[in-house]
């Protein structure tokens, strides 16, 4: 809202320094801050106030060291990371921005989930919570959101350079939108660009390093493209969304760990949503040139300054914990930026640790599951999943578990970044 405000005064009163507000990396600096603000100063006095209600979390007996210290430390912080987001990027962001709006909505979204969770574990005293088919039921909602509008949104498009004498470099599934532009390169010379509409994302490590969704359409049958290539893109969309907010909500199980990993992928993503919407460093890099995409910089910065900020509380011994209503929403959050910049197929490496994290649940379900049936007693792989718990048997200090996930997370991070030139 600031940005309209100040961009009025600028045209109307030509306002000195106001036209500071055009700048991306301004608005993202701001976020950052105002977000680390919000998240302190606000946290401290939501966590008085959970304590007060006495809102704490039950703790269930596990066997684990430190736990039992847990109970009763408030719960349902995700509050604190929600309005450290949201605040920020009404403020700075331009609301208007397609981007913008999935980005809220998804946080919104996955946070009454995660909040309704919360509620019912808390206040109604029913362990269970939510029953998992409405958790399902909301991040498949979501999923179908975020991809009917990545699919048919006419300002979802991509920029492709037109060739001389040719009508572009698009397919004849991409639905190139009226009106061309021209741009300068380095050397002085124009180029002609059109923006399309096209279901297409980014293949890490490959040359021709673009995937049309139309391809995996076109194994229906070449007629019925127009019809199953946005069946099959939102429901890769929703399978996403589920696996990765789930991957979010099985990781927070130890003080700071899904709060830290969120803020590093948070930090990767933003990168990638800068450079992509910048012509100049997406020429460059050559690679995916989004219109109106850096507009996500400054989300990215509220995020990140939230997950920074609620770290401060969050991290061993934790004085809060985010809940569902948090762990939820930043999944959500994670899996939304990362179809919308067009970089899902490098989940498996920017959210290695949920992947790791998921993995260990399926497979000690599963081995469990197998050798109860073939030898009368199940047997385990790990001492007990999700992964950083079977540290936590093995001895490990819950810290010491936390900073090393973190610097896997920051490794993951820097390949994925490193994807950039690597095609």
């Amino acid at each position: 809202m600031l940005y309209y405000l100040f961009t009025y005064l600028r045209d109307k009163f030509h306002l000195a320094g106001a036209g500071v507000f055009n700048y991306i990396t301004f608005r993202a600096g701001m976020a950052i801050i105002l977000s680390l603000v919000i998240s302190l100063l606000f946290g401290k006095r939501l966590i008085e106030f959970l304590r007060r209600r006495q809102i704490g979390e039950t703790v269930r007996d596990l066997g684990l060291e430190g736990e039992k210290q847990k109970k009763g430390t408030p719960t349902m912080g995700g509050i604190i990371i929600i309005a450290s987001i949201l605040i920020p990027t009404l403020l700075f962001a331009r609301v208007t921005n397609v981007y913008i709006v999935l980005m809220l909505v998804s946080t919104l979204w996955l946070g009454v989930v995660g909040f309704l969770d919360d509620y019912i574990k808390v206040f109604r005293k029913n362990k269970e919570g939510l029953a998992g088919r409405f958790k399902i039921m909301g991040q498949v909602g979501l999923g179908i959101i975020v991809g009917l509008t990545m699919y048919y949104n006419d300002h979802v498009v991509i920029s492709r350079e037109v060739t001389k004498g040719q009508q572009g470099v698009y397919s004849k599934a991409e639905k190139p939108e009226p009106g061309r532009f021209t741009r300068k390169d380095d050397k002085g010379r124009e180029h002609t660009y059109v923006n399309v509409r096209t279901a297409t994302t980014t293949i890490p490590f490959i040359k021709t390093h673009e995937f049309r969704y139309e391809k995996i359409a076109a194994i229906f049958g070449a007629d019925n493209v127009g019809v199953t290539t946005p069946i099959i893109y939102v429901l890769f969309v929703i399978f996403i969304i589920v696996a990765v907010s789930n991957g979010a909500n099985i990781t927070d199980g130890i003080d700071g760990l899904a709060t830290g990993v969120s803020a590093i992928i948070g930090i990767c993503l933003g990168v990638f949503a800068y450079v992509s919407g910048n012509y100049v460093f997406a020429g460059y890099l050559n690679i995916m040139d989004i219109p109106n995409l850096g507009e996500l910089s400054i989300f990215v910065g509220a995020f990140v300054g939230a997950c920074v900020g609620f770290l401060w509380y969050n991290a061993y011994p934790a004085q809060v914990f985010m809940g569902d209503t948090g762990s939820l929403a930043l999944g959500g959050i994670i899996a939304s930026l990362a179809i919308i910049v067009r970089k899902e197929l490098l989940i498996p490496i920017i959210c290695g640790i949920f992947l790791v994290e998921n993995l260990s649940v399926i497979i000690q379900v599963w081995y469990f599951k197998r050798t109860k049936k073939k030898y009368g007693e199940g047997r385990r792989i790990f001492l007990m999943s999700p992964l950083h718990h079977h540290y936590q048997k093995k001895g490990y200090h819950e810290a010491k578990i936390v900073t090393r996930f973190w610097i896997v997370g920051i490794m993951l991070a820097i390949m994925s970044i490193v994807t950039l030139k690597l095609q």
